[in-house]
């Protein structure tokens, strides 16, 4: 069975990882945390995989990678949500997942992050609801 760290230890790896990238990609991770707690509150951190922050609500809403030249935020249900703002710019072909990578000097349009954030948490909260039965 698997252990899952409790989430006050989550945000406290989740930080040393941001204190660890000593460069724009630690920067970027906490402004994107920043973005993700600003949109719902309620939305818990979790370090799953060996290293991954994830953020949660009724269900994974997103994950926060650093790689090399980028850090990439993959939306569990991604394919699923409305993004009128084209912030998906990776992970396009899949069936499920949608990813955004953010590249060093670039901005994060905030208010169409958070509303992504919102449209996650909803579908999330949404598919835990009771199916209506139907008459038959």
């Amino acid at each position: 069975m698997k252990r899952q760290v409790p989430a006050e230890s989550a945000s406290a790896l989740i930080d040393q990882r941001i204190r660890e990238l000593d460069d724009w990609r630690g920067k970027m991770l906490a402004k994107v945390r920043e973005v993700i707690r600003q949109a719902d509150p309620e939305i818990v951190e979790e370090w799953k995989w060996m290293g991954t922050p994830v953020w949660s609500y009724g269900g994974i809403v997103c994950t926060g990678e650093t790689y090399k030249n980028h850090v990439k935020m993959t939306f569990a249900k991604g394919a699923h949500l409305k993004d009128p703002a084209g912030l998906f710019n990776s992970s396009l072909d899949g069936n499920v997942r949608r990813a955004i990578d953010i590249h060093e000097g670039e901005k994060v349009d905030e208010a169409a992050l958070k509303a992504l954030i919102l449209a996650a948490v909803a579908l999330n909260v949404e598919g835990k609801k009771p199916k209506a039965r139907r008459a038959g």
